[in-house]
């Protein structure tokens, strides 16, 4: 059989990605594995359409199709992400339908699941026949056991489309609505005091909804706010996962575009941010995805902590509740506060606007207080998993990392609680007595609020 793997690594075959593909080849060597580089190769695909062409007659001519990548930012990688785009642009999806089809990706398995749920629906989009994904820690290659996952993975594949088997479709299609968002006239207006707020988008278009709502969230401000459009920047590419920046977080693009002074110069002493976009297929456009990713010279340390975060979107967004569980994990992962979002679903521009309005109040309230809500299991989770391979096996190359985090205290390891181990020994080793176990299970519910009970009762000053 022919399959055609799509390389979604912007280091073509010098990454950890394509050590798998080439060890499933070396595998199944009855099979011919066409890898054609996506990411790599981005410009050229989206310049020549000739290019373009030539590789959807591959796709025409394969057996099935291998999504294979390295996650980016919760997702895959911008030009990976252009390259999707362009199927749509170019009126390619026919190649695609009943194809079938899998992904394969490699990370320390931050957000894999996100990028997975994001391809698995794209192929449902595209009216493929996906057949389920393999998410490789970097270095699984190397353990026996996670090789022979890898074999069943391929070997499952290959049986599936030799013997035709049906696949379910995961996620439901994605409908748009064509309501025209009408915004009608500010009354009060919000005062900022001196907080700066700063709205990213990536339009310049005031007839459409977004650039509508993002001109009626601007006027509801006292005081002028700064609106950026990400296409006027200078950026000269994507993210090239070269890590130069883990040494001491310089970027290999410093001096060559505008991107580094922008994040310090604009987005980083900014109070308020305000992120709006259009949603384009299952994510925002892919000039956002660049903007996310060329962020990663920062490292895995927060860059914005403290900040306040709203989010205007254009499109159905409570259909696509894997993009807002990343939007939400990014803001968290920041330790910054998550304010809100607001859509133009509503078919209503009353409703819009005062949705507009409350979400500049609250953005504005919660700077005032200098209030960031607890992190839920997006931030918490995604945090620790930081930690761990900061501490281990990526405090090198990730030197710039480890010295944040070790500033940060972000190295709060449960071992390091010498009380709590000491306590646990000794509780566990008297819960071998079955009276004490008895009295124990008789007073847990007590002692489970007893460490909190005086703060929760206490009369206030």
């Amino acid at each position: 059989m022919k399959i055609i793997i799509l390389n979604g690594s912007p280091k073509g075959d010098v990454s950890v990605t394509m050590q798998y593909v080439h060890f499933i080849g070396k595998k199944f060597p009855q099979h011919e594995l066409k890898i054609i580089d996506i990411s790599r190769r981005i410009k050229a695909i989206e310049k020549d359409d000739k290019d373009f062409r030539g590789i959807i007659d591959e796709i025409r001519s394969a057996d099935g199709v291998l999504w294979a990548f390295p996650l980016y930012f919760l997702l895959v990688h911008s030009h990976y992400k252009r390259f999707i785009e362009l199927i749509s642009e170019r009126g390619a999806e026919d190649v695609f339908k009943d194809k079938y089809t899998a992904a394969l990706s490699t990370s320390i398995k931050f957000y894999d699941h996100t990028a997975h749920n994001y391809i698995n629906a794209i192929c449902d989009d595209l009216e493929m026949k996906y057949l389920g994904s393999f998410s490789a820690e970097m270095y699984d290659l190397l353990e026996e056991k996670e090789r022979r996952k890898l074999v069943l993975f391929a070997q499952s594949f290959f049986s599936a489309i030799q013997n035709n088997i049906p696949t379910p479709k995961n996620f439901q299609p994605v409908v748009h609505s064509d309501f025209d968002y009408l915004p009608g006239t500010v009354e009060a207006k919000v005062d900022p005091r001196s907080r700066k707020v700063l709205i990213l988008t990536d339009t310049g278009d005031d007839r459409t909804n977004l650039g509508r709502m993002i001109d009626q969230f601007s006027r509801v401000f006292s005081n002028p706010v700064e609106v950026i459009n990400l296409n006027d920047l200078d950026i000269k590419g994507g993210c090239l996962g070269c890590i130069q920046c883990g040494y001491d977080n310089r970027c290999v693009y410093e001096g060559k575009d505008g991107y580094i002074d922008f994040y310090n110069g604009k987005v980083k002493t900014a109070d308020i941010l305000v992120f709006t976009g259009a949603i384009k297929d299952r994510y925002l456009s892919s000039i956002w995805k660049t903007y996310f990713d060329r962020s990663f010279f920062t490292g895995h340390a927060p860059s914005l902590i403290g900040k306040q975060v709203g989010f205007i979107i254009s499109g159905p967004l409570r259909q696509i509740p894997n993009l807002r569980q990343i939007l939400e994990a990014q803001v968290q992962t920041q330790h910054a506060n998550c304010v809100g979002f607001v859509t133009d679903e509503y078919g209503d521009s009353s409703a819009v606007d005062g949705l507009l309005r409350s979400l500049a109040e609250r953005l504005v309230q919660s700077a005032d207080n200098g209030y960031v809500s607890p992190p839920t299991f997006l931030g918490v989770g995604g945090s620790k998993i930081f930690r761990d391979a900061i501490w281990g096996k990526l405090r090198f190359p990730f030197r710039a990392d480890y010295l944040a985090y070790k500033k940060l205290r972000v190295f709060d390891f449960p071992q390091k609680d010498y009380k709590s181990r000491l306590r646990n020994v000794t509780m566990l080793l008297l819960s071998k007595i079955p009276r004490f176990r008895k009295e124990v299970n008789k007073r847990m519910k007590q002692e489970m609020i007893k460490p909190i009970q005086n703060v929760a009762r206490a009369k206030l000053g």
